[in-house]
Protein backbone atom coordinates (compact mmCIF):
# COMPACT_ATOMS: atom_id res chain seq x y z
CA UNK A 1 0.00 0.00 0.00
CA UNK A 2 1.32 3.48 -0.94
CA UNK A 3 0.07 5.99 1.29
CA UNK A 4 -0.97 9.45 -0.18
CA UNK A 5 -1.67 11.46 2.79
CA UNK A 6 0.97 13.35 4.50
CA UNK A 7 2.83 12.57 7.49
CA UNK A 8 2.06 15.83 8.89
CA UNK A 9 -0.97 17.10 9.53
CA UNK A 10 -0.11 20.83 8.51
CA UNK A 11 1.26 19.23 5.16
CA UNK A 12 -2.32 18.11 4.37
CA UNK A 13 -3.90 21.42 4.96
CA UNK A 14 -1.53 22.69 2.49
CA UNK A 15 -2.84 19.31 -0.18
CA UNK A 16 -6.33 20.43 0.48
CA UNK A 17 -6.16 23.96 -0.38
CA UNK A 18 -3.65 22.44 -4.00
CA UNK A 19 -6.52 20.24 -4.48
CA UNK A 20 -9.46 22.28 -4.59
CA UNK A 21 -11.03 22.65 -7.68
CA UNK A 22 -11.65 26.30 -7.91
CA UNK A 23 -7.86 26.82 -7.03
CA UNK A 24 -4.53 25.46 -8.13
CA UNK A 25 -4.15 23.56 -11.59
CA UNK A 26 -6.92 20.21 -12.23
CA UNK A 27 -5.96 17.22 -10.78
CA UNK A 28 -3.78 14.74 -12.84
CA UNK A 29 -3.37 11.02 -12.32
CA UNK A 30 -0.52 8.82 -13.58
CA UNK A 31 -1.49 7.31 -16.83
CA UNK A 32 0.95 4.49 -17.21
CA UNK A 33 3.93 2.45 -14.92
CA UNK A 34 3.80 1.11 -11.06
CA UNK A 35 2.45 4.68 -10.34
CA UNK A 36 -0.78 4.66 -12.62
CA UNK A 37 -3.51 5.99 -11.52
CA UNK A 38 -1.93 7.56 -8.61
CA UNK A 39 -2.24 11.46 -8.43
CA UNK A 40 0.13 14.14 -9.59
CA UNK A 41 1.02 16.59 -7.02
CA UNK A 42 1.04 19.62 -9.75
CA UNK A 43 0.28 23.21 -7.97
CA UNK A 44 4.30 24.37 -7.54
CA UNK A 45 2.62 27.26 -5.43
CA UNK A 46 0.71 24.82 -2.98
CA UNK A 47 1.39 25.46 0.87
CA UNK A 48 3.34 21.99 0.93
CA UNK A 49 5.52 22.41 -1.79
CA UNK A 50 6.65 25.78 -0.33
CA UNK A 51 7.01 24.50 3.70
CA UNK A 52 9.04 21.57 1.81
CA UNK A 53 11.37 23.92 -0.13
CA UNK A 54 11.47 25.88 3.58
CA UNK A 55 13.23 23.49 5.16
CA UNK A 56 16.15 24.57 2.89
CA UNK A 57 16.70 26.93 5.57
CA UNK A 58 18.92 25.69 8.85
CA UNK A 59 16.17 27.55 10.82
CA UNK A 60 13.17 25.80 9.48
CA UNK A 61 15.48 22.68 9.83
CA UNK A 62 15.43 23.15 13.69
CA UNK A 63 12.18 24.80 14.29
CA UNK A 64 10.63 21.25 12.77
CA UNK A 65 12.96 18.90 13.37
CA UNK A 66 13.41 17.63 9.54
CA UNK A 67 15.59 17.99 6.27
CA UNK A 68 15.71 17.57 3.18
CA UNK A 69 17.94 14.03 1.00
CA UNK A 70 17.60 15.27 -2.50
CA UNK A 71 18.49 12.82 -5.77
CA UNK A 72 18.14 9.38 -6.21
CA UNK A 73 21.41 8.00 -4.22
CA UNK A 74 20.83 10.18 -1.40
CA UNK A 75 17.05 8.78 -1.21
CA UNK A 76 17.62 5.23 -2.08
CA UNK A 77 19.92 5.06 0.91
CA UNK A 78 17.53 6.57 3.34
CA UNK A 79 14.77 4.33 2.03
CA UNK A 80 16.97 1.36 2.88
CA UNK A 81 18.52 2.48 5.40
CA UNK A 82 16.62 5.05 7.74
CA UNK A 83 12.96 4.30 6.54
CA UNK A 84 11.82 4.86 10.38
CA UNK A 85 13.13 8.58 9.67
CA UNK A 86 11.60 8.63 5.86
CA UNK A 87 8.95 11.00 6.61
CA UNK A 88 7.88 11.57 3.17
CA UNK A 89 9.49 10.56 -0.53
CA UNK A 90 8.60 12.62 -3.25
CA UNK A 91 9.31 11.66 -7.12
CA UNK A 92 8.77 12.65 -10.60
CA UNK A 93 6.92 10.00 -12.98
CA UNK A 94 9.96 10.14 -14.77
CA UNK A 95 12.13 9.39 -11.56
CA UNK A 96 9.60 6.05 -10.78
CA UNK A 97 10.66 4.89 -14.28
CA UNK A 98 14.30 5.23 -14.07
CA UNK A 99 14.67 4.38 -10.52
CA UNK A 100 12.07 1.47 -9.85
CA UNK A 101 13.61 0.29 -6.66
CA UNK A 102 13.10 3.26 -4.65
CA UNK A 103 9.30 3.32 -5.73
CA UNK A 104 9.11 -0.29 -4.60
CA UNK A 105 11.14 -0.14 -1.52
CA UNK A 106 8.84 2.79 -0.57
CA UNK A 107 6.02 0.82 -1.06
CA UNK A 108 7.07 -2.42 0.95
CA UNK A 109 8.23 -0.21 3.86
CA UNK A 110 4.89 1.54 3.83
CA UNK A 111 5.92 5.27 3.55
CA UNK A 112 4.14 8.36 2.25
CA UNK A 113 4.97 8.31 -1.47
CA UNK A 114 3.69 11.39 -3.69
CA UNK A 115 4.43 11.75 -7.12
CA UNK A 116 4.92 15.11 -8.47
CA UNK A 117 5.12 16.98 -11.89
CA UNK A 118 8.75 18.27 -12.79
CA UNK A 119 7.58 21.60 -12.15
CA UNK A 120 6.84 20.76 -8.42
CA UNK A 121 9.57 18.68 -7.38
CA UNK A 122 11.89 21.97 -9.12
CA UNK A 123 10.12 24.30 -6.91
CA UNK A 124 11.27 21.83 -3.87
CA UNK A 125 14.44 22.12 -4.85
CA UNK A 126 16.45 22.34 -7.91
CA UNK A 127 19.47 19.99 -7.36
CA UNK A 128 16.62 17.07 -6.37
CA UNK A 129 16.99 15.05 -10.27
CA UNK A 130 13.33 13.66 -9.75
CA UNK A 131 13.80 12.40 -6.14
CA UNK A 132 13.14 13.97 -2.99
CA UNK A 133 12.79 12.66 0.92
CA UNK A 134 12.09 14.71 3.80
CA UNK A 135 13.79 12.88 7.01
CA UNK A 136 13.56 13.46 10.28
CA UNK A 137 16.69 14.74 11.97
CA UNK A 138 17.98 11.91 14.46
CA UNK A 139 18.77 13.05 17.82
CA UNK A 140 22.65 12.71 17.74
CA UNK A 141 23.29 16.02 19.75
CA UNK A 142 25.47 15.92 22.84
CA UNK A 143 27.45 14.14 25.43
CA UNK A 144 25.13 11.16 25.91
CA UNK A 145 24.64 10.96 22.14
CA UNK A 146 28.73 11.30 21.23
CA UNK A 147 29.22 8.31 24.19
CA UNK A 148 26.76 5.87 22.26
CA UNK A 149 28.59 6.53 18.96
CA UNK A 150 31.92 5.82 20.30
CA UNK A 151 31.10 2.84 22.09
CA UNK A 152 32.87 -0.02 20.79
CA UNK A 153 34.21 2.05 17.95
CA UNK A 154 37.61 1.28 16.35
CA UNK A 155 38.04 3.86 14.06
CA UNK A 156 36.35 7.80 13.93
CA UNK A 157 36.94 10.61 11.95
CA UNK A 158 36.49 14.34 13.90
CA UNK A 159 35.88 17.32 11.91
CA UNK A 160 37.60 20.79 13.58
CA UNK A 161 35.68 23.77 12.55
CA UNK A 162 34.65 22.15 9.48
CA UNK A 163 32.78 25.34 7.69
CA UNK A 164 32.86 24.28 3.47
CA UNK A 165 29.65 22.03 2.95
CA UNK A 166 31.40 19.92 0.25
CA UNK A 167 34.45 18.75 2.27
CA UNK A 168 32.40 17.72 4.78
CA UNK A 169 30.14 15.56 3.43
CA UNK A 170 32.81 14.10 1.21
CA UNK A 171 34.60 13.62 4.94
CA UNK A 172 31.39 11.55 6.28
CA UNK A 173 31.27 9.23 3.15
CA UNK A 174 35.39 9.03 2.86
CA UNK A 175 34.54 7.62 6.04
CA UNK A 176 32.05 5.38 5.37
CA UNK A 177 33.63 3.78 2.63
CA UNK A 178 36.92 3.17 4.90
CA UNK A 179 34.81 1.95 7.31
CA UNK A 180 35.21 3.99 9.99
CA UNK A 181 32.56 3.74 12.65
CA UNK A 182 31.35 7.49 13.37
CA UNK A 183 31.74 11.11 12.30
CA UNK A 184 32.03 13.61 14.22
CA UNK A 185 31.43 17.56 14.09
CA UNK A 186 32.85 19.46 16.60
CA UNK A 187 30.56 22.39 17.79
CA UNK A 188 30.72 25.53 15.05
CA UNK A 189 30.98 23.10 12.55
CA UNK A 190 28.60 23.16 9.54
CA UNK A 191 25.12 21.55 10.11
CA UNK A 192 25.42 18.33 8.95
CA UNK A 193 21.42 18.23 7.84
CA UNK A 194 22.27 21.35 5.29
CA UNK A 195 21.33 20.44 1.42
CA UNK A 196 25.24 20.30 0.20
CA UNK A 197 26.39 18.41 3.59
CA UNK A 198 23.81 15.20 2.66
CA UNK A 199 24.09 15.53 -0.81
CA UNK A 200 27.78 15.17 -0.54
CA UNK A 201 27.75 12.05 1.52
CA UNK A 202 25.75 10.30 -1.59
CA UNK A 203 24.08 8.66 1.13
CA UNK A 204 27.17 7.86 3.79
CA UNK A 205 24.70 10.21 6.05
CA UNK A 206 22.44 7.10 6.85
CA UNK A 207 25.26 4.29 7.18
CA UNK A 208 27.13 6.02 10.48
CA UNK A 209 26.33 7.32 13.35
CA UNK A 210 26.87 11.50 12.49
CA UNK A 211 27.74 12.96 16.19
CA UNK A 212 27.40 17.21 16.44
CA UNK A 213 26.85 20.04 19.43
CA UNK A 214 30.25 19.07 21.22
CA UNK A 215 33.35 21.06 22.04
CA UNK A 216 36.44 20.08 21.22
CA UNK A 217 37.80 19.26 25.07
CA UNK A 218 34.59 17.22 25.55
CA UNK A 219 35.07 15.38 22.50
CA UNK A 220 38.90 14.50 22.96
CA UNK A 221 37.99 13.51 26.73
CA UNK A 222 35.15 10.92 25.23
CA UNK A 223 37.87 9.37 22.68
CA UNK A 224 40.22 8.79 25.28
CA UNK A 225 37.63 7.53 27.63
CA UNK A 226 36.22 5.05 24.66
CA UNK A 227 40.04 3.91 24.51
CA UNK A 228 41.09 5.46 21.40
CA UNK A 229 44.12 7.21 20.40
CA UNK A 230 43.70 10.67 19.31
CA UNK A 231 45.85 11.29 15.58
CA UNK A 232 46.19 14.98 14.18
CA UNK A 233 46.73 15.18 10.48
CA UNK A 234 48.96 17.97 10.25
CA UNK A 235 51.79 18.85 7.62
CA UNK A 236 53.85 19.75 10.57
CA UNK A 237 53.36 16.34 12.12
CA UNK A 238 56.44 14.29 13.69
CA UNK A 239 55.36 11.32 11.74
CA UNK A 240 55.07 9.88 8.42
CA UNK A 241 51.72 8.70 7.45
CA UNK A 242 53.29 5.79 5.50
CA UNK A 243 55.80 5.06 8.06
CA UNK A 244 53.49 4.63 11.17
CA UNK A 245 51.98 1.37 10.77
CA UNK A 246 52.14 0.64 14.66
CA UNK A 247 50.78 3.91 15.56
CA UNK A 248 47.56 3.24 13.01
CA UNK A 249 47.01 -0.24 14.44
CA UNK A 250 45.53 0.85 17.78
CA UNK A 251 41.84 1.61 17.62
CA UNK A 252 41.96 5.67 16.67
CA UNK A 253 39.93 8.96 16.00
CA UNK A 254 41.21 11.64 13.14
CA UNK A 255 41.72 14.93 13.71
CA UNK A 256 40.70 16.79 10.74
CA UNK A 257 40.98 20.93 10.62
CA UNK A 258 39.67 23.75 9.03
CA UNK A 259 39.31 24.07 5.08
CA UNK A 260 41.91 27.30 5.49
CA UNK A 261 43.49 27.08 7.84
CA UNK A 262 43.92 23.66 9.55
CA UNK A 263 43.94 22.52 13.02
CA UNK A 264 44.33 25.15 15.55
CA UNK A 265 46.39 24.79 18.51
CA UNK A 266 44.29 23.29 20.60
CA UNK A 267 43.62 20.43 18.84
CA UNK A 268 47.21 19.90 18.11
CA UNK A 269 48.03 20.34 21.96
CA UNK A 270 45.63 17.74 22.86
CA UNK A 271 46.31 15.05 20.33
CA UNK A 272 48.16 11.65 21.18
CA UNK A 273 50.47 12.18 17.99
CA UNK A 274 50.63 14.69 15.25
CA UNK A 275 51.13 13.36 11.69
CA UNK A 276 51.78 14.21 8.28
CA UNK A 277 51.27 13.18 4.96
CA UNK A 278 53.99 12.81 2.55
CA UNK A 279 53.43 14.89 -0.54
CA UNK A 280 55.80 13.80 -3.10
CA UNK A 281 54.91 16.25 -6.48
CA UNK A 282 54.77 19.77 -6.49
CA UNK A 283 51.41 20.38 -4.39
CA UNK A 284 51.79 21.97 -1.57
CA UNK A 285 49.25 20.11 0.26
CA UNK A 286 46.31 18.32 -0.08
CA UNK A 287 42.47 19.57 0.07
CA UNK A 288 41.35 18.41 3.84
CA UNK A 289 38.69 15.85 2.63
CA UNK A 290 41.30 13.94 0.38
CA UNK A 291 43.53 14.08 3.13
CA UNK A 292 41.05 12.85 5.22
CA UNK A 293 40.28 9.83 3.15
CA UNK A 294 44.04 9.04 2.84
CA UNK A 295 44.30 9.22 6.77
CA UNK A 296 41.32 7.18 6.91
CA UNK A 297 42.16 4.40 4.78
CA UNK A 298 45.64 4.21 6.01
CA UNK A 299 44.29 3.17 9.51
CA UNK A 300 41.97 1.28 8.47
CA UNK A 301 44.56 -0.92 6.49
CA UNK A 302 46.50 -0.97 9.43
CA UNK A 303 44.16 -2.17 11.66
CA UNK A 304 42.95 -5.08 8.91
Amino acid sequence: MVFFSSSDPDELLGDSAELSASRGPRRRTVSEGSAAGHEVLNNPGSARISRVAGLSRRNARAKHRRFLVEGPQGVREAVRHVPDRVLDVYLTEAAVERHAEIWDEAVAAQLYVHITSEQVMDAMSPDAQGALAVVATEEATGSEALAAALDGARLVAVLTQAQDPGNAGAIIRAADAAGADAVVLVRGSVDPTAPKVVRSTAGSLFHLPVATGVALDDVVGALHEAGLTVLAADGRGDFDLFEAESLLEAPSAWLFGNEARGLPAEALSRADAVVSIPVYGKAESLNVAAAAAVCLYASARAQA
